[in-house]
């Protein structure tokens, strides 16, 4: 599908479950993005999986992060297209794990939320201090900027108070130190190289904690 879409003349494309966020999508974008795909500097496509999406609890629709990205890299890299991983990283190895399986950028924001510089109401409680941070499927977010959750519909997202961390350049510091030792460790002289020194295994939750069966690095 995503030659199919390219070789149509598509500019960005956005792999999810939410029509609607398509439809409004070129609205956004610049007017020099709104043009035929041999003008266009980059061709894109886009993964929503944030880390405070609930689509995939709530109607059982998705896809693994790293399975989606290395089989849309496929077929667009072969086309001079490009990828945008965004959502699934909580942590610089899941960075890593994105440009590993073909990401060319990677769009972070839970990582990023709960600083100096992101949005969000500070909240002080017992002394230490928060951020909110919402998914933009959530009811705080819809009511914010849809006037509520339709009737129809259920939120698919959620509201989550971030202990706030200070300056967001001690967190870039961390993410681009990882990525580093990730290229030293597999052989990899340049970001471009990673995907092509990376191998992935599967493994289970007793070697990796977390809600589903990761990948790993080697």
């Amino acid at each position: 599908m995503v030659e199919e879409l390219i070789l149509s003349g598509a500019d960005i494309i956005k792999v999810g479950t939410g029509p609607g966020k398509l439809v409004h999508w070129g609205h956004w974008l610049p007017l020099q993005w709104q043009t035929p795909v041999e003008h266009v500097i980059l061709n894109l496509v886009m993964f929503f999986l944030g880390s405070v999406c609930t689509t995939r609890k709530k109607t059982g629709v998705g896809y693994p992060q790293i399975s989606a990205v290395m089989e849309c890299a496929d077929a667009a890299h072969g086309l001079k297209g490009h990828i945008i991983s965004d959502g699934g990283c909580s942590c610089p190895g899941d960075v890593a794990k994105a440009f590993g399986a073909g990401a060319d950028f990677v769009m972070l924001g839970g990582m990023l939320a709960g600083h100096s510089e992101s949005g969000g109401e500070l909240i002080e409680r017992d002394g230490k201090k928060y951020k909110l941070f919402y998914g933009m499927s959530s009811e705080m977010a819809m009511k914010k900027y849809a006037g509520g959750v339709a009737e129809y519909r259920a939120s698919e997202g959620k509201t989550v108070e971030v202990p706030f961390k200070g300056d967001v350049e001690h967190t870039i510091r961390d993410i681009l130190g990882g990525i580093r030792s990730t290229c030293t460790y597999v052989g990899a002289a340049k970001l471009k190289e990673l995907s092509r020194r990376t191998t992935f295994i599967r493994v289970t939750q007793q070697t990796l904690t977390g809600e589903e069966a990761r990948k790993k690095i080697v």
